[in-house]
């Protein structure tokens, strides 16, 4: 009975009340087949004739549809939803009720779709990933996926990748959900937990990745080992009115998702599995010991003691710290044996070297949170493992939490083969494409532009070192705001942003710093960074998902300038910091500024950098842009091949894990 078209109806669907997929057991000789396939198939493609007459059709439905007033529209299209049921999302009904969408939105929120938004929000009611440049209007692309799969009574959720993103989108699309009679709400990490079931009743929710997740593992603790229908059932009665069983379930399954930025979730976010954890009370021997080692490690040497590897974040001891640890005196009886103190100590030199603070993590009230390397956000509730997290607690002189014991995990691979169906956009996805192919069999469906794009690259400027990087960067942002451009101003960390923030003071400038600190005005900061003359200076999190308006007057001086303080170890973050500007056909331009001695380089090409080093000795003048660009190609390279090792290494350990504690394959 299933087909294509209606993605609601799969063979493999699991025997719960809830929508949601089983998974099944994979097998190696069934990889390899798999991952030997992928590559005879292609990996992006564009619209085809056929895709291009089906657009055109939509917009001929609609303008006989701009005749009906609000009422009809909405009949006409709500009507639909039997013959989509049948039918799946094809033919007429399927162009009807988009075109109906179409109009609404122009009504409700006075913009109308785009032919290529057209396209690209009937893709994504097909399940496919779908890239669109940056600037070209996702959120309103999310509606038509959003109300027709919700009309047929899937449940919908929309996730991106914080909660400002899900706040915005919902707030910008209620007008339309609530013309055509479809109720929703949002789920941020502030929502509290007996707020969630109703929130979930509705016919769509916005939330964040990780805390849909969240809760789906909940979810699964609190059902167990018997995740029948009619166990799911009797549990939700027990609940029901707050009954007795407080863990009451909270998701209605998983029927349809479209993932905003879906390369940052499925491929950035992928490298580490999510934990749900139960937290041990404070011991204080652990408390004793970890400042033990911690002061015992602060005496060692890099070189004859230990070894760093930065790019792993991994800590190798040497024989002389072996004969220390030999000769070491346990305060505590946890660390007696050899074991436990070489764990330990070796955490301990991580947490002095390689995690540094507002780089890695910064201290707040609240303690230590640690910073997400690829969106600058805080990450509430997140703990580093096996102990290290105290360990920067200690270092920090900060209030020791206790440590964690892990009561599920999933990782996004598996967690998202579980909808029934999925779709995904983002502007950077022709980078990971090969690899979407290979881990979700699905190919990126690239979308053309609105307009033609302006953006224009200036050539990079690359400086021996971090001194004069900076000097030349703020001598660029202040000659841009000076002639009444606005200037972002990127950069990886919360220290190199104030670090920037304060050099500009110095010169008399007056810089808007957005990074981790300041996450709860980043609504604010974003809508004013497009005034002529102003200087914001963000981390990640105006990478992704953030519209800097600017105005006529703006663009008549050349629109919004973006600068780029580092590389990122993914070209992708790179290129969203740049689709800040030039956005839907203005005009903008963006200049790297980088350094020899960055991370990036450093890292990953040591003998590169050590052998220019050598041939540029003493030299304070920029160095080739070319070099700079060749560099960054290999160094980019290298980092993408690790990460791509590292989200196959979690996968494969999820797997082994299951196997070890005999776990089915649709449980946890």
């Amino acid at each position: 009975m299933s087909d294509l078209a209606r993605h609601w109806l799969v063979a493999d669907r699991a025997d719960t009340a809830e929508p949601e997929r089983r998974r099944k057991a994979a097998r190696r000789s069934d990889e390899l087949v798999g991952a030997a396939l992928s590559r005879l198939r292609r990996a992006t493609y564009g619209p085809g004739w056929m895709t291009r007459w089906e657009t055109r059709q939509v917009l001929r439905e609609g303008t006989r549809l701009s005749a009906l007033d609000d009422d009809a529209l909405a009949a006409l299209v709500r009507d639909q939803a039997p013959a989509l049921l049948r039918h799946g999302f094809r033919g007429r009904p399927f162009r009807l009720a988009t075109a109906g969408i179409r109009e609404m939105s122009h009504r409700r929120l006075g913009l109308r779709h785009h032919p290529v938004q057209v396209t690209g929000g009937m893709a994504l009611a097909r399940g496919r990933i779908v890239e669109m440049a940056t600037g070209e209007g996702k959120t309103i692309t999310t509606l038509i996926p959003a109300v027709l799969v919700a009309l047929v009574g899937v449940p919908v959720h929309v996730i991106t990748v914080n909660r400002y993103l899900a706040t915005r989108d919902a707030a910008t699309l209620a007008p339309v959900l609530e013309a055509f009679g479809l109720s929703h709400g949002v789920i941020t990490e502030e929502t509290e937990h007996h707020l969630r079931p109703g929130i979930y009743d509705s016919d769509v929710v916005f939330s964040t990745n990780s805390d849909i997740a969240f809760d789906y593992l909940r979810d699964r603790i609190a059902l167990g080992q018997d995740r029948s229908a009619l166990a799911t059932l009797s549990r939700r009665m027990l609940a029901a009115g707050g009954g007795r069983d407080a863990r009451r379930i909270v998701t209605r399954g998983l029927g349809f998702a479209v993932v905003d930025e879906v390369d940052s979730i499925l491929i950035d976010e992928a490298q580490t599995p999510l934990i749900i954890t139960a937290e041990r009370p404070g011991d204080p021997d652990a408390v004793v010991a970890e400042d033990a080692m911690l002061a015992l490690a602060a005496t060692l040497e890099e070189g004859p003691d230990f070894r760093l590897d930065r790019r792993h974040r991994q800590v190798r001891l040497m024989p002389r710290a072996e004969d220390v640890l030999a000769g070491f005196l346990p305060p505590v009886p946890s660390l007696e044996p050899e074991p436990a103190r070489r764990e330990a100590l070796a955490q301990a030199l991580s947490a002095l070297h390689l995690y540094l603070r507002d780089e890695h993590y910064i201290v707040t009230d609240e303690g230590v949170a640690i910073v997400d390397e690829f969106t600058g956000r805080v990450m509430p509730d997140r703990q580093w493992q096996s102990g290290l997290h105290q360990m920067i607690e200690a270092k920090e002189r900060a209030d020791r939490s206790g440590r964690r014991e892990t009561l599920a995990q999933i990782t996004y691979q598996t967690f998202f083969g579980r909808y029934l169906w999925f779709a995904g956009m983002t502007g950077t996805a022709a980078e990971v494409a090969r690899e979407l192919r290979l881990t979700h069999d699905r190919a990126v469906f690239r979308v053309p532009t609105h307009r033609r794009v302006r953006r224009r690259l200036w050539r990079t400027r690359f400086h021996a070192g971090s001194a004069a990087r900076w000097r030349a960067v703020v001598r660029a942002a202040l000659r841009q705001s000076r002639r009444g451009r606005p200037v972002l101003i990127g950069t990886r960390s919360v220290s190199a942003s104030e670090l920037v923030a304060e050099r500009l003071r110095m010169e008399g400038a007056e810089p808007v710093v957005l990074n981790a600190r300041q996450d709860a005005d980043e609504a604010g900061i974003v809508a004013a960074a497009g005034q002529p003359g102003r200087i914001t200076v963000a981390t990640n999190m105006a990478g992704r998902g953030t519209d800097i308006p600017v105005s006529a007057e703006v663009e008549a001086q050349g629109g919004l300038h973006v600068i780029l303080t580092e590389f990122h170890g993914s070209a992708r973050i790179d290129r969203q910091l740049i689709g800040r500007t030039a956005r839907q056909g203005q005009r903008g331009t963006s200049q790297a500024f980088v350094a020899l001695d960055d991370p990036l380089f450093a890292d990953n090409l040591p003998g590169l950098v050590r052998m220019v080093q050598r041939l540029t000795p003493g030299y304070g003048g920029p160095l080739p842009a070319a070099l700079a660009e060749l560099m960054r190609n290999l160094a980019q390279g290298r980092a993408e091949r690790r990460g791509r090792s590292r989200r196959s290494q979690t996968v494969q350990r999820a797997r082994r894990q299951e196997k070890a504690l005999g776990f089915r394959p649709d449980n946890i």
